[in-house]
């Protein structure tokens, strides 16, 4: 009975809603458990497409890196159902507004309300979840509207039922307020801080039935009682009860709100007035057919379709509608607005997206896609720039690039209307000409060294594709001098491509940084090597195959990264998954690797490639993910890539193409047109895929004409540091280059520095910058310069400790080189040390009398970098016998998250010795307070300096 009136209402709704969706229940053939194990972080609870509710089971409080979505399969015990959820992502953050259900004397505290279950017991479809729960029997059913999530609990026994709200739960609560509105209903707030440092929550709390507080654990200044209407403070949990039957159903209605109660009674008012939980179960499985319907695929195998529905779902999973039904947002400035003309979303996982979800958004989701680009200009205009990784309306800075602007000139290219060409070009030229994360250095020198920034080799690849992005909004615009100074910046790839080598290498001092071992994971690049990183160059895939030395040698190349061994060297780097060789599907910016076959005519390899990732690297189970989920992105190349098409280049009029995966797909355009695409296609209409105002399928597009670039010169000496004197040497990229190179005291009668023509190497015997430039077909590069330090004296030292070889400094001499490290620890000025203590012994060279040593350190707890528990400084005159001389203890907690800098210090009045010994004792084990419980900590230590 009650599956014939589902049935009816289901169909009714469909009837409303379009005609396409009513032909197959893709809904049905979702499995959200794909991705909730192994590395995948998704979470298998109820929302409906792009909603701002994710209501889902928490099982995970530890903060682990497999807990991110607040779920793993391979946990057994629940500690509730919270509001918002992160789809595969690879921080922790959201769970807010959990409430669970329990029987009996209710207890605030996680490890009494928390529950045992088993995955035989637990059902979960899109848009649906239940779960019994084992310790007091209780049956847990979820639904959801956008704004709003309906639970449903059924009590198996009579007694005392419970519904334990929890603002503590996963996160930083700020401050959590309660009021008490009568005993059906209450209002919330809550302010969190964790990988949003801000973020705000609002709820509307209804109960089913009457309900009494009857217990409160609160952090107020007044101890706070049951009967009392309204609660506040950083510590806010409490209880409401009710007596029930058996069998007895008790429904709780949550909506939510970015902005205040008053929006969060809004949206409950417009989405879910009743309490008809097979109803709004109904709706939110027709809201997801209508989606799901938007490409219809013919399979006869039931996991392929499985799989092929949960990646399709999982893109429309985020980002998320993040105003009120009124309009109402807020935003990057923290203050209330109004949207108008558009919808406001929210969690914008770029780095990840541009590549294949948002190329995929634009095919079947135009008038999102163009809401989405709002939300960006919106966020320009309250935040000032375009937004990074943006997280409820909080710029986390995560990850590396201004990736909206892909999303932008994606868009334009294919014509997509419903935003402000011109404001979007202003919001991403002003993006790029900031002078943060590096790209001051990257402006003026045309790439970013080791000394500059960290993860220099990406986020030179990363910027010069967004600046080619940005050229083709200009080109769009009819602004021919911006389209000519973006492609000038979009070729800086060329300034850090090592031809020798074949790859994308850091420069250090504007010369190559050695040693390099491109399987060695490290700071220099975003999560990844320089395997994956040197065929980056989406905007100049041409002029990277001639970088390479033509076809056959980039065939070539691809060819040794997909045979070269799987392992890698350097840091331990868990995104690194899903190894074909050094090809790592399980992140992102290997993605487009394997349609780079296409280019060089050879698209059976292609095929092949594609084949054998779609086969074996996404499976109808929980770990059926080879990596994070990452907002949709890993799901949306096998949507794209299983039609047969991917974008290797957003903002180009142009699809890769390989062998469809299916027997027949269809895909439904938004104005009603279809693309129909069978295995065995000859050629795809590929203008029905982009609705732009140009041709698109030709590999080839021409584009306006601009200046090619002179490669910079590279600098060979020794180190950046010497004793007495040191050799220089200047190369530049090609044969033809003239070299010309300036030091001191070479200047005109302007005052202008006059360059001489470079002949060959030179000795410095001082402190010297050398400017340098080359010079090809009456074109030079940029003018850059390397900075060599003298030594401030002839000390030595031997290091008894073993320094990680990521965190060097240039070797033992970089503690005494008068280079000083800053707190941004990631370009490699710091030598560290896991697991032990730092013990070394200076060579003064002859007795000297010693006034005072320091040896700086570095803490940044997160990173499990932690300032030494002491320091002992010993001395000796025959290095055998060493006396101590002074102990300097740390007085700075582990807890203090600040990354700093601290000298420990020792005043030694009368002292006279050639030798010192320096022993820093490591901080040891990280305790369990911290995120990487259980691991070594490390010191950092830098510069030492005698006095």
């Amino acid at each position: 009975m009650l599956k014939m009136k589902k049935s009816l209402i289901v169909a009714v709704f469909l009837a409303s809603i379009s005609a396409f969706s009513q032909k197959a229940d893709h809904a049905m053939q979702v499995n959200p458990f794909i991705g909730t194990g192994g590395h995948g972080h998704t979470f298998p609870g109820a929302t409906v497409p792009f909603g701002m509710v994710q209501l889902s089971p928490d099982t995970r409080i530890d903060g682990s890196w497999d807990g991110c979505s607040g779920y793993h399969y391979s946990d057994n015990v629940i500690y509730g159902f919270s509001h918002t959820h992160l789809n595969g992502t690879g921080v922790s953050d959201y769970g807010d507004i959990l409430l669970m259900p329990t029987m009996g004397q209710p207890s605030l505290d996680n490890k009494d309300y928390s529950s045992a279950f088993k995955h035989t017991n637990e059902k979960a479809s899109a848009g649906y979840y239940s779960v019994l729960l084992d310790d007091d029997a209780i049956t847990a059913e979820l639904t959801t509207t956008p704004r709003v999530g309906l639970h449903r609990y059924t009590f198996s026994k009579s007694g005392q039922s419970n519904i334990v709200l929890d603002l503590n739960h996963r996160d930083q609560l700020i401050m959590g307020e309660v009021r008490v509105i009568n005993n059906k209903v209450i209002e919330v707030m809550r302010r969190s801080s964790a990988w949003a440092t801000n973020q705000y929550v609002y709820a509307r709390i209804e109960f089913s039935t009457p309900m009494k507080i009857t217990k409160v654990n609160n952090s107020a200044f007044a101890p706070a009682r049951v009967t009392d209407t309204f609660f506040a403070g950083s510590l806010l949990a409490m209880s409401f009860s009710t007596d029930v039957k058996k069998g007895e159903q008790l429904l709780v209605k949550v909506s939510l709100s970015p902005t205040g109660t008053e929006g969060a009674a809004k949206n409950m008012a417009a989405e879910l007035p009743g309490w008809d939980f097979e109803k709004t179960l109904a709706s939110a499985e027709a809201l997801w057919n209508k989606e799901l319907s938007k490409i219809e695929i013919t399979e006869q195998d039931k996991n392929k379709n499985t799989i092929f529905y949960t990646a399709l779902y999982h893109t429309m999973m985020q980002p998320n509608i993040a105003m009120d039904v009124d309009g109402q947002y807020r935003g990057r400035d923290n203050e209330i607005h109004k949207a108008e003309g558009f919808d406001y979303y929210s969690v914008f996982s770029l780095w990840d997206t541009f590549r294949a979800a948002h190329p995929l958004y634009t095919l079947i989701d135009k008038k999102r896609t163009a809401d989405f680009i709002n939300t960006f200009i919106a966020q320009y205009e309250q935040g000032g720039r375009l937004p990074v990784w943006e997280l409820a309306s909080n710029e986390t800075d995560c990850m590396i690039g201004y990736h909206s602007v892909s999303v932008i000139a994606d868009a334009m290219a294919k014509g997509i209307k419903g935003f402000d060409y011109n404001k979007a070009f202003e919001a991403a030229k002003h993006s790029a000409m900031l002078d943060h994360l590096g790209l001051d250095a990257y402006k003026r020198n045309g790439f970013i060294s080791i000394d500059n920034e960290h993860e220099s080799v990406s986020k030179t690849l990363e910027y010069a594709y967004d600046d080619w992005c940005i050229a083709q909004m200009a080109t769009i615009l009819h602004n021919d001098k911006d389209y000519g100074y973006f492609m000038e910046r979009s070729q800086s790839w060329k300034n850090i491509f090592d031809a020798k080598t074949g790859h994308m290498r850091p420069k250090r001092n504007s010369g190559w940084d050695a040693p390099f071992d491109p399987r060695e994971v490290n700071n220099n690049y975003t999560e990844g090597n320089s395997w994956q990183y040197s065929f980056f160059v989406p905007q100049d895939i041409p002029g990277m195959i001639e970088a390479y030395g033509g076809n056959q040698k980039f065939e070539a190349k691809l060819d040794e990264m997909f045979a070269s061994p799987s392992a890698t060297t350097g840091r331990e780097q868990v995104d690194i998954t899903g190894l074909i060789g050094q090809y790592a599907h399980g992140n992102e910016p290997s993605h487009h690797m394997a349609y780079l076959y296409n280019y060089i005519g050879k698209p059976k390899k292609t095929a092949k490639k594609v084949r054998y990732i779609l086969d074996n690297f996404y499976k109808n189970t929980p770990d059926g993910l080879i990596g994070n989920e990452d907002c949709g992105q890993m799901s949306a190349w096998y949507v794209l890539s299983s039609l047969g098409i991917y974008k290797v280049t957003p903002g180009q009029l142009q699809w890769s193409v390989t062998q469809p995966y299916f027997k027949k797909a269809v895909i439904n355009f938004e104005d009603g047109r279809k693309e129909v695409i069978t295995a065995d296609s000859k050629k795809l209409n590929l203008d029905y895929l982009d609705s732009g105002t140009a041709k698109a399928g030709d590999l080839n597009i021409s584009m306006p004409s601009y200046k090619k670039i002179v490669p910079v010169p590279v600098i060979e000496a020794e180190s950046k540091s010497f004793k007495d004197k040191m050799l220089v040497s200047i190369k530049g990229s090609n044969k033809e280059d003239k070299l010309f190179y300036f030091t001191k005291g070479w200047y005109d009668s302007k005052f202008i520095p006059i360059y001489n023509q470079y002949t060959g190497a030179f000795t410095i015997d001082e402190t010297t910058t050398v400017y340098f430039y080359a010079e090809n077909n009456n074109t030079e590069s940029r003018r850059i310069n390397a900075l060599f330090y003298k030594k401030p004296n002839n000390y030595s030292i031997s290091i008894k400790s073993k320094y990680s070889a990521q965190y060097h400094a240039g070797g033992p001499d970089g503690l005494l080189d008068g280079i000083k490290g800053s707190t941004n620890w990631r370009k490699g000025d710091w030598q560290g040390y896991q697991g032990q203590d730092f013990e070394a012994v200076i060579d003064l060279q002859q007795p000297v009398e010693i006034r005072k040593i320091a040896a700086n350190f570095l803490q940044d707890s997160r990173a499990w970098i932690v300032f030494p528990t002491k320091v002992a400084y010993y001395t000796s005159n025959d290095n055998v016998n060493f006396t101590l001389v002074k102990t300097v203890d740390n007085t700075i907690a582990a807890q203090d998250y600040t990354v700093q800098i601290q000298p420990l210090s020792a005043t030694l009045p009368n002292t006279t010795a050639r030798y010192i010994k320096i022993k820093a004792y490591n901080f040891g084990t990280l305790p369990a307070w911290h995120q990487g419980a259980g691991g070594d900590a490390f010191i950092f230590i830098d510069e030492i300096e005698v006095e």
